[in-house]
């Protein structure tokens, strides 16, 4: 009988930090990250799902003779954007799997 205690004390440590995990995941989500190209002539903002929410650009950039400028600056934002959601989410979600080893994880 002394297993199966440990075994339920066990169950509601991986309970509460499940419930943990979504009220993070649910946060990052809503959580808002920048990019930004040239100094800052270019923006991409997304939100923690990398949903891109606003593209905002400088009219000093617009060149029509050099639309692949601006494209460049587009892409270059929106990476950066990208990865602030890349590593604010595994610093966020890394505390939940510090310190254990799991298979595929």
């Amino acid at each position: 009988m002394r297993g199966m205690g440990n075994m339920n004390n066990m169950m509601k440590q991986m309970q509460k930090m499940q419930k943990k995990m979504m009220q993070a995941q649910e946060e990052l989500a809503v959580q808002t990250f920048e990019g930004t190209a040239s100094n800052g002539l270019v923006k991409v903002v997304m939100n923690g799902q990398k949903q891109v929410q606003e593209v905002v650009i400088s009219p000093e950039v617009v060149d029509p003779e050099d639309v692949e400028l601006l494209q460049d600056m587009i892409i270059i934002a929106t990476n950066a954007a990208i990865a602030k959601v890349d590593e604010t989410t595994n610093a966020t979600m890394g505390q939940f799997t510090k310190g254990i080893n799991l298979p595929g994880f």
